[in-house]
């Protein structure tokens, strides 16, 4: 079979003669490619978690059998040994919770992940959690999701937006799979991961949701997460308050887990020891914490379950939402792998269902179901810490399917991520980029992001044919003052750019018969219509280019202008004077 080329973006790609076909079409097939990917990843991640559990857990039983009940305490240290030891001498991005590693990727990387991430996240992470490690699934299956979504993109050798969307893409599918949750995997996508709602984003990233969760029905059916809850219902005005409150609460709870996580982590950081070695002695404090109250082992949804069914007690529930804090905060500062969204929602549920006892007991006849506050305590403290509270609103219903909720799980979480905000411009994802240098914050809010390459581009600038010889060339740069131009066909069509460097070589050569076909450039960095200013502004920082032919996207031989700097210069100070005119700098 002939394998003919063309273009997919700017990057050329070989590909067989069936795949040559729209743009559209070939994003969509690489998308439900992504989709199966991350569901079945998510698939064998949960398969593996289980299985490390049952080695560790009721192998580890009859091991260390002459310990009695204090076999427990070794297990963690155990498991902390191998993770080291995978993450330091196999790929130290899997260290942590995975999802700040992929944000970097996303605006700092052009959304590349190295392949081997996935698999040793994979392996890491559901050693660590089967080992007894007080972490959650979200973040190592957003890691893993994205690592393939960038491994395909990096495949086919795709520009860096569309990697990028990849990435989202496993990202939204992992969410979706793990937790059985299409439409929250969806919004999480968009809105810790690209912060950036669009109809194309949604589109693509919804599609590879609905696809990972189809996966994962396959296998699991369609039950929600937690299947043992109630309904729950508000039948009173007055306990409105109640949730505001808790909504005030779970800002600053969430404020103390961000906080005391970062400090174990410098802590450890700080301790001059072997780095593979460290997530052992987090995994012994895991272990002693775990012998008192073995619900804080792993994940912890029987935990959250239990207590939103009032089988503890306040002391215990009080004591639990603290040492869960405690104990996720060992596991990830001492190097473990895993994510911070389940031992959100457990913190949230042992503090909400105390907040709701206490309502309860002090107004009887308005605030009736103290395991309602332990829900939305679960959705108020994850939206706080995440800075997310369209996920935190969604993954919270779909894990449920308690609509009767929704109400005052709106209230709590609104009030909580604008108490969290106004404590803090970081997220306890944000923040970890930010500690390496990189403000994820100030690329969200750049109004540059949202000012597209088709507003602000010079339309009529001029070009020149490839038949133009050099000394016409070289009048024509010093007439207008320009640097470069592009170059077309006679028929119009786009062929490369020629530049004022480019004619220095070709004079250096020393014939004065070289046409622009000579020395042009055949393959420079191109624009897209509706790209954002901000990434071609990143592109230009980065190559030392000061301008870039603007080419239709699903004809990228038809030129249709060129962006400057200038241009780029007046649109940030139309924008920049827009933000301050309506209060936003």
């Amino acid at each position: 079979m002939r394998v003919p080329s063309f273009h997919f973006g700017a990057r050329l790609w070989q590909i067989p003669e069936f795949w040559r076909t729209s743009e559209l079409t070939r994003g969509i097939i690489l998308i439900v490619l992504v989709g199966l990917a991350s569901g079945l990843g998510a698939v064998l991640f949960r398969w593996m978690i289980s299985g490390f559990s049952t080695v560790f857990f009721d192998s580890g039983e009859t091991a260390f059998g002459f310990l009695g009940r204090y076999y427990v305490i070794i297990i963690p240290v155990l498991g902390g040994l191998v993770v080291g030891l995978l993450v330091y001498f196999l790929a130290r991005e899997a260290k942590g919770h995975g999802v700040p590693e992929v944000m970097l990727a996303v605006h700092a990387q052009g959304g590349r992940i190295r392949s081997r991430v996935a698999a040793v996240k994979a392996l890491a992470s559901s050693i660590c959690i089967g080992s007894g490690g007080s972490v959650g699934r979200e973040g190592p299956i957003v890691q893993i999701g994205s690592s393939i979504g960038s491994a395909v993109g990096q495949w086919f050798r795709l520009p860096e937006d569309w990697v990028r969307l990849l990435v989202a893409c496993g990202a939204a599918g992992g969410i979706s799979a793990t937790f059985n949750a299409p439409i929250a995997g969806a919004f999480f996508a968009l809105e810790l991961i690209l912060r950036r709602f669009t109809p194309r984003n949604f589109v693509f990233v919804g599609l590879s949701s609905i696809i990972a969760a189809a996966i994962a029905f396959a296998f699991w059916g369609n039950s929600p997460t937690f299947t043992m809850i109630p309904e729950y219902t508000w039948s009173n005005g007055w306990e409105l308050p109640f949730y505001i409150l808790l909504g005030i609460a779970a800002a600053f709870i969430a404020r103390g887990f961000i906080l005391a996580l970062y400090r174990c982590e410098d802590l450890f950081d700080a301790w001059r020891f072997p780095q593979y070695l460290k997530p052992a002695f987090g995994g012994l404090a895991i272990g002693s914490i775990g012998f008192f109250y073995p619900y804080l082992f792993g994940v912890g949804y029987e935990g959250v379950e239990i207590a939103i069914l009032g089988g503890f007690g306040v002391g215990v529930l009080l004591a639990m939402g603290i040492l869960k804090i405690v104990a996720t905060s060992f596991t990830i500062g001492s190097g473990g792998s895993g994510g911070v969204f389940a031992p959100s929602l457990f913190i949230g549920a042992m503090l909400g269902v105390a907040f709701g006892v206490g309502v309860n007991a002090l107004f009887p006849t308005i605030a009736v179901e103290p395991g309602a506050y332990g829900l939305v305590g679960m959705g108020a403290v994850f939206a706080a810490a995440a800075h997310a509270p369209i996920t935190a609103i969604l993954i919270l219903f779909e894990m449920t399917r308690d609509y009767l909720i929704i109400l005052p799980l709106m209230l709590a979480v609104v009030t909580s991520t604008y108490i969290a905000r106004r404590l803090s411009i970081d997220s306890i994802y944000t923040l970890k980029v930010r500690r390496k240098g990189i403000s994820i914050i100030d690329a969200a809010m750049d109004p540059l992001q949202f000012i597209t390459v088709g507003e602000v581009m010079t339309r009529n600038f001029p070009a020149v044919s490839l038949e133009t010889p050099i000394a016409e060339l070289a009048q024509k740069l010093e007439r207008t003052g320009h640097h470069g131009f592009p170059v077309t066909h006679d028929d119009g069509r786009f062929y490369g750019c020629v530049t004022f460097s480019d004619l220095e070589e070709g004079w250096k050569r020393g014939n004065p018969d070289l046409k622009v076909r000579d020395i042009a450039t055949t393959n420079p960095v191109t624009a897209y219509p509706d790209q954002s200013v901000r990434d071609i502004l990143l592109r230009l920082g980065t190559m030392d280019v000061g301008r870039i032919p603007v080419v239709a996207r699903d004809d990228p031989s038809r030129l249709l202008g060129v962006l400057r700097r200038h241009d780029i210069i007046k649109a940030y100070n139309k924008a920049a004077a827009e933000a301050k005119r309506k209060g936003l700098a």
